[in-house]
């Protein structure tokens, strides 16, 4: 059986504290410059990561930075799944 959530009442600092860093947060974002933007005339960003992944040479644009992205996004999904898969194999034999 499951108990009911509770509101934790912690000291109003902690509150108040995230508020400000909310604001500051929304002051940097609003008063932030943003440049146009510029694209990647020379080819395909998908192609470039593409023969980056393999070593082959390829590709108008330089993607080692794309690709180190890439792989850190799927590793972080990878241990996402294999968790929510723990989480759903140690809950089968609670029920019923």
């Amino acid at each position: 059986m499951t108990t009911r959530p509770r509101l934790h009442r912690g000291s109003k600092v902690t509150g108040l504290l995230a508020v400000g860093l909310f604001g500051l947060f929304a002051a940097v974002f609003l008063t932030a410059g943003f440049g146009t933007a510029e694209g990647f005339a020379d080819g395909s960003v998908t192609r470039s990561i593409g023969y980056a992944m393999f070593n082959l040479d390829g590709g108008g644009i330089e993607s080692e930075g794309f690709l180190v992205a890439f792989i850190t996004i799927a590793v972080v999904l990878d241990a996402a799944l294999d968790g929510a898969l723990m989480l759903a194999k140690s809950g089968e034999g609670d029920e019923g």
